[in-house]
């Protein structure tokens, strides 16, 4: 065999790989919250009701929230956690399935409810007491688990 030259590497193989990693190794670093999928139960006076849920914990998720979704599993739902108490108002624009709306103070108790709440509005949906998380989840399903404003809501971000 003779000498056949040097050897030559594809380098835009090589830069599209690095880029790839660029762009999926930053994914890696975004909280556990962003996108997660938790549990979350309410315990009520009869009984304990487990929801899986989507966390909304960062301003865009927040604003996102469940707009867009044409069902939503009975037991599924999202939990919004803001930074601290406040009066908490919410909207229906861009969301197409009734909620009922649970506001809760930061031990997870509920505070305020609101009941099947209209697709699509653009009423506001205000709390009249300090509120730190919310809990949405199906439209007259508070009501028929016998959910009552005093329950507590168990999640770890909930203390």
């Amino acid at each position: 065999m003779g000498y056949i030259g040097p050897i030559m590497i594809d380098l835009s193989f090589f830069k599209l790989k690095i880029l790839a990693l660029a762009v999926i190794l930053p994914l890696f670093a975004m909280p556990a919250y962003a996108g997660a999928i938790h549990e979350v139960t309410v315990v009520t006076a009869k009984a304990r009701h487990h929801f899986t849920i989507e966390l909304a914990a960062t301003p865009s998720s927040r604003r996102t929230g469940l707009m867009h979704r044409q069902t939503m599993a009975v037991d599924a739902g999202m939990l919004f956690i803001f930074p601290g108490p406040e009066r908490l108002s919410f909207w229906m624009r861009n969301t197409l399935i009734p909620l009922d709306m649970l506001f809760l103070a930061g031990n997870g108790r509920i505070v305020h409810m609101h009941h099947r709440a209209v697709p699509h509005s653009l009423t506001p949906i205000v709390t009249p007491v300090d509120a730190t998380a919310v809990l949405e989840i199906n439209g007259g399903l508070s009501r028929r688990l016998g959910i009552q404003v005093g329950d507590r809501v168990l999640h770890p971000s909930l203390r």
